[in-house]
């Protein structure tokens, strides 16, 4: 068992680079380790020999995996598709808010800092990919890339597993849908111009402040506000459809920003935009109200009341419907004003991706018809 290192935020504080504070305990764990002091001090002694006190940052490590599918479907109604890749579990990026981090407790790992330092890369994403979308029975729908943990978080810049999934869906005549708050996206401008001149890519930046410094606190890894508004500029430029997802939305914490994001968005080229309510499942709570405590501690209690207000008297709804946007009169307000934004800034809806283009891959290991009986 390792150390929850809470007590060691209580001693030092927040980790620099991280966005988790402790390894808050998955719902699944039989058992929990904690630092306790045997009388003498040394459970609470966060110093070296010289007395100077140490900043102990756990390090990223990433497991390869071999996957057994790679495309995930969901029929809920409030989600815009039904078809997702995420290439890998876990994400450096550290978004303290990260609606994904639950997940990591049914690997038996923290929600936490687990979460953005314990990576699983999808080693056969791109084999696995080639197989589903060559089966016989396979219809063909938009894929979404990068929703549960983003596809461009910095360990793609190596690993190369979302473009090699890029790849295979531009060789297919694939519509996706890339979502991402990394710059890193514009390295695949080669892959995605092309298709979405053929109406088969779009791309969603995600932006949830234009502070940098609040930005370097709650997704301390990604990409900072003015470089994805530069993304979406360069991506605008290059004739790819784009929106900015405003999301989360925080009360009391970033949602007076919500018109500003929206106007910088627009005026980098962003051709629509949605919005989504800082949402709280599972070991997320816990997640965030630490995070809050140590960044916010006067203004804690209130962002919280705000969220409750939202998700009928809890942290938490997951109702459909409602917990995009939660309800009551603070969640009313939001809407109307991103509504009035959306109008007057002359965003307009993106077009439908087409579908009828796709071309099945050749599965692995099949001749090409013809092949059977030579030249």
């Amino acid at each position: 068992m390792r150390d929850d290192g809470k007590a060691r935020l209580a001693a030092l504080g927040p980790l620099k680079g991280r966005g988790a504070g402790s390894r808050v305990a998955g719902r699944f764990e039989q058992r929990v380790a904690s630092r306790e002091d045997d009388g003498w001090g040394s459970g609470h002694d966060f110093s070296d020999a010289t007395g100077e006190a140490l900043e102990p940052g756990p390090a990223t490590t990433v497991t390869e995996e071999r996957a057994r599918s790679i495309i995930s479907r969901n029929r809920s109604p409030d989600i815009g598709f039904s078809q997702s890749i995420n290439p890998y579990r876990g994400c450096e990026h550290g978004c303290v808010y990260c609606f994904a981090r639950p997940s990591h407790a049914y690997l038996d790992l923290s929600p936490g800092l687990d979460f953005e330092t314990r990576l699983f890369a999808k080693a056969n994403a791109v084999e696995l990919l080639r197989e589903e979308l060559a089966r016989p029975g396979y219809r063909c729908s938009p894929i979404a890339v990068g929703v549960n943990t983003d596809a461009y978080q910095p360990i793609e810049r190596r690993r190369r597993i979302t473009r090699g999934v890029l790849e295979v869906l531009a060789e297919a005549r694939h519509p996706v849908r890339l979502i991402t708050k990394n710059a890193l996206v514009l390295r695949d401008l080669d892959l995605l111009a092309p298709m979405a001149a053929d109406g088969l890519a779009q791309v969603s930046v995600s932006v949830t402040t234009l502070d940098n410094r609040l930005s370097a606190r709650l997704e301390p890894r990604a990409s900072a506000p003015h470089t994805r508004l530069k993304t979406i500029a360069a991506l605008h430029e290059a004739g790819i459809p784009v929106s900015v997802m405003v999301a989360p939305v925080i009360p009391a914490i970033t949602d007076a920003e919500l018109e500003a994001i929206l106007a910088a968005a627009r005026e980098a080229g962003a051709d629509d935009a949605s919005w989504v309510l800082l949402r709280l499942p599972h070991e997320l709570k816990e997640v965030w109200r630490e995070w809050l405590e140590q960044h916010y501690p006067a203004r804690a209690a209130h962002v919280m009341s705000l969220v409750a207000q939202m998700r009928g008297g809890r942290d938490y709804d997951s109702a459909f419907g409602s917990r995009m946007r939660g309800e009551g009169p603070f969640a009313q307000l939001l809407a109307a004003r991103f509504a009035k934004a959306w109008k007057q800034l002359g965003f307009r809806r993106l077009p439908e991706p087409d579908c009828g283009r796709f071309i099945a891959p050749r599965r692995p290991g099949v001749p090409v018809q013809g092949g059977l009986f030579g030249d």
